[in-house]
C-alpha cells in the first residue's frame, strides 16, 4: 500500500487542481500535476478509491470523498502555515517556500501546526494569497477574478498568485506585482498574449498565461 505521505500528496493535488479550474480532475490531469506516468497515477487512485478517499469514474473524473477532502485540507493547512512561517520568520522569498513546505508538511504534527497558527496570529492567507483552511477545514468565501478577465480601465488589487512557478513569482516581485498591490489594467492585448498594467506610475506587462493565475479583487 502507498505511504501516508504519498496519499496525502495525491489528495492535496486533487484538491489543488479544483482550486484553479472547474474542469474535471482526470488521471491524465493528475499525472501532469504530479509529474508521473498515467499508469502509476491510475494505480494509486484505485487504491485511494478502495480506501474510500476518492471516487473515480473509469476513464473519467476523480473526486474527493468527505474523508479524502478532510485529509487534503489538513495537508493544505500545514503547507500554507509553514510557507507563512518561512516568509515571516525566516526571511524566505515567496518564490522559495513551496518546495520547503512540501517536505515539512509531512514532518510536523497537527499539534505543532495548531501552535504555529497561534504564533503567527491565526493567518487566513499565505504569502501567495492562498486561503489557509481553518482547523475545522473551513475556508473563506472569496469572489476573485483572474487578471486576464479584468476589463481595460479597471482598478484592482492583486489578491492571489499561483505558486506553481517560482520563476513567475520572482518576475512579478521584480516588477512590483505583489499581493495587496493596486494596479490599473491599461490594456488587454489577447492577440499579442499580454496585459499592460499601471503600477505606481509605471507601466509593466505580463503575459496572458501568467494573468490567468493572478487573481484580483476590486480595489
Amino acid at each position: 500500500m502507498a505511504t501516508d505521505t504519498t496519499m496525502q500528496d495525491y489528495l492535496k493535488a486533487i484538491w489543488n487542481a479544483r482550486e484553479w479550474s472547474d474542469a474535471p480532475v482526470t488521471v491524465s490531469v493528475l499525472a501532469a500535476r504530479l509529474g508521473l506516468s498515467p499508469s502509476s497515477v491510475s494505480e494509486l487512485v484505485r487504491k485511494l478509491a478502495d480506501r474510500g478517499l476518492v471516487t473515480h469514474v473509469k476513464y473519467g473524473s476523480i473526486s474527493l470523498t468527505d474523508e479524502g477532502r478532510a485529509i487534503a485540507l489538513a495537508t493544505v493547512r500545514k503547507h500554507r502555515l509553514i510557507e507563512t512561517f518561512l516568509v515571516e520568520y525566516l526571511g524566505y522569498g515567496w518564490d522559495e517556500v513551496h518546495d520547503e513546505a512540501e517536505v515539512l508538511e509531512h514532518a510536523v504534527s497537527d499539534e505543532f501546526v495548531d501552535r504555529l497558527a497561534v504564533k503567527l496570529g491565526e493567518p487566513t492567507h499565505d504569502p501567495h494569497g492562498d486561503p489557509i483552511p481553518a482547523a475545522d477545514g473551513s475556508l473563506p468565501h472569496e469572489a476573485q477574478v483572474s487578471l486576464d478577465q479584468v476589463s481595460e480601465g479597471e482598478r484592482v488589487r492583486i489578491a492571489r498568485v499561483s505558486d506553481d512557478d517560482p520563476a513567475l513569482l520572482r518576475h512579478l516581485g521584480e516588477i512590483g506585482v505583489d499581493i495587496g498591490v493596486v494596479v490599473d489594467v491599461a490594456a488587454q492585448r489577447p492577440a499579442a498574449g499580454t496585459v499592460d498594467l499601471a503600477v505606481d506610475g509605471s507601466t509593466v506587462t505580463v503575459g496572458t498565461l501568467a494573468a490567468r493565475v493572478i487573481l484580483t479583487e476590486p480595489a
